[in-house]
């Protein structure tokens, strides 16, 4: 079979190798993918060039986590009545050498799940990281109808899937990016308000939305820098999510003020969400899916051989919307 793989990390061009390997065979409780489409995140591009010091975990590593795709084979333990379903994926790399970015992968039966008929196979491969992220930065403390929302970096993939899944859950959502590209990207996700992160009057801005009532829960992509002004936001009691501090990772947080408004802080890490979180993440997806419908947010699809330049596309920073690496057979 094809796929990317490289063995040192390092820059994009100077990694990844396009070639042949050795098509897997499932493992008991396995599930053989044939894929068609390897959806990239900023977490696939920081293992490779090991971001604050991540390691090479794996000799040789085939990257990406999520991806789409329909199941050919099974191992023993696993229904025989999956194969010929249609699957999205998540985690397939996450503590192991191979990812979705081949025509084939295996990865654990739990890890491929059952596509709703209404959702294209394009669509599936940018559910996984974005949309689980999304989901434990808001649902963690309860159901959200209602509330008022903030959620930053709206044209970003975690950013849009939060703000579909929070109108899907009957939320009022305000988003902030950076450009106004953006913010028409924040806009057809659904976003009731947006606002530049940079405007001036920011704090103003967002309170003239809502008749200065403060904010329920902030779903954040750059803790460090905003949290000043998030300060000046959230409401007594309220939440304060966050899955990156890229640009700041060293925060300073004036606990008197927190200690006074009572505030919950808490991170987001997607692959060590615990069992009973992934378990209602995936029925909110499923329902979302089948109720909704997952709004369409692929900027770009390139050719598995083309993998790099889709990852020198994701670290440019101006790409709105999902990549996603078409796997399938020329």
């Amino acid at each position: 079979m094809k796929a990317i793989w490289y063995e040192k990390q390092g820059d994009a061009l100077d990694v990844l190798t396009y070639g042949e390997v050795e098509k897997p065979t499932p493992a008991s409780n396995e599930v053989l993918v044939k894929i068609h489409f390897s959806g990239l995140n900023p977490s696939d591009t920081k293992r490779r060039v090991g971001f604050r010091g991540q390691k090479h975990a794996f000799q040789t590593i085939i990257p990406h986590s999520d991806g789409s795709g329909v199941i050919e084979a099974v191992g023993n333990n696993v229904d025989s009545k999956r194969i010929g379903q249609k699957v999205w994926i998540y985690s397939a790399q996450w503590q192991r050498p191979y990812g979705t970015a081949a025509n084939f992968v295996c990865v654990p039966s739990n890890l491929a799940i059952k596509l709703a008929d209404t959702t294209s196979l394009e669509i599936g491969a940018t559910i996984g990281i974005p949309a689980l992220t999304a989901y434990a930065g808001l649902f963690k403390y309860g159901e959200i109808k209602n509330k008022i929302v903030l959620i930053t970096g709206g044209a970003g993939s975690v950013g849009n899937c939060a703000i579909q899944m929070a109108k899907h859950a009957g939320a009022k959502v305000i988003s902030t990016v950076s450009s106004d590209k953006k913010m028409k990207a924040a806009l057809n996700a659904g976003a009731d308000h947006v606002f530049r992160y940079d405007s001036k009057n920011l704090v103003e801005d967002i309170l003239s939305t809502t008749n200065r009532r403060k904010i329920d829960l902030i779903f954040d992509v750059a803790f460090g820098i905003n949290l000043e002004a998030h300060l000046d936001l959230i409401k007594d009691h309220g939440i304060i999510s966050t899955y990156a501090s890229d640009k700041k990772a060293i925060a300073e947080v004036p606990f008197q003020k927190f200690l006074l408004m009572n505030l919950t802080i808490y991170s987001v890490f997607m692959y060590v969400l615990t069992d009973d979180m992934m378990q209602n993440a995936l029925e909110f997806i499923r329902k979302w899916q089948v109720n909704s419908g997952i709004k369409p947010f692929v900027a770009k699809i390139y050719h598995l051989e083309k993998t790099a330049d889709a990852h020198l596309a994701l670290e440019s920073g101006e790409t709105i919307g999902n990549i996603i690496i078409d796997c399938r057979n020329e």
